[in-house]
């Protein structure tokens, strides 16, 4: 079997309600971009898969670097289990929870880490069963209509560069990820941030970290999207 691979950067970190959740979410690939192996993903590619995995509740695999890719069998222990997966319109949306275990725990304790996360990327491993091949220099390698999906890694480095993380939401929003959210998401300086932070956000603008606050989150959400219009 031809199990082949795609990565796509992890988009969304959400840790929900408690550390004990583990809890995160993001793109396992994403249509319409050409990747470093020079494919693409068409929408619809998954249908198939997902239909299958709900039907037999035989879903992918959630491992971490593809499981090393089979160097040991301590490597293909799953790491957590996928809780959601479907195809919107800008790609393959997974949602996923870390399992109580050595290996869960540091991937989790990856993904918080600071100043910035240690690991973003996420990773399909899947076999090709419909596709179009090259017909002009300038289009894809190939355009990938139909992939049997086998599993969704965590993993270091990407093939997908234009993803990356969005949003992490744990028990605090602290004044460093919004900073964080207004510099890359909105694409405001470093000063322009930090004014806006004080002037929309002074609760939190001499603090490191504040209160589990979603009207705050959505305060700022908002904001983002004003600023980026």
């Amino acid at each position: 079997m031809n199990v082949q691979h795609k990565r796509a950067p992890l988009v969304e970190l959400k840790l929900a309600g408690s550390e004990q959740a583990m809890e995160f979410s993001g793109y396992g690939a994403v249509f319409g971009n050409i990747d470093s192996y020079g494919d693409v993903i068409e929408r619809g590619a998954f249908a198939d898969t997902l239909a299958a995995a709900k039907r037999n509740a035989e879903w992918p695999a959630m491992l971490m670097e593809h499981g090393g890719f089979g160097m040991s069998a301590d490597d293909m222990v799953p790491i957590g289990v996928w809780t959601e997966l479907e195809e919107d319109e800008r790609g393959l949306r997974v949602t996923g929870r870390l399992a109580d275990t050595q290996r869960g725990r540091e991937a989790y304790q990856l993904l918080r880490m600071e100043p910035r996360p240690a690991i973003t990327g996420l990773s399909i491993g899947y076999v090709p069963k419909e596709w179009t091949p090259r017909t002009r220099p300038e289009e894809p390698k190939r355009t990938l209509k139909k992939v049997e999906l086998f599993e969704v890694s965590l993993v270091t480095f990407p093939a997908n560069r234009s993803a990356r993380v969005a949003d992490v939401k744990g028990d605090a929003i602290t004044r460093r990820e919004i900073e964080r959210m207004l510099t890359q998401d909105a694409g405001l300086t470093r000063s322009q941030a930090r004014e806006v932070l004080s002037r929309r956000f002074p609760s939190l603008a001499t603090q490191d970290a504040g209160p589990d606050d979603d009207q705050t989150a959505e305060r700022l959400a908002r904001l983002i999207e004003t600023i980026k219009a």
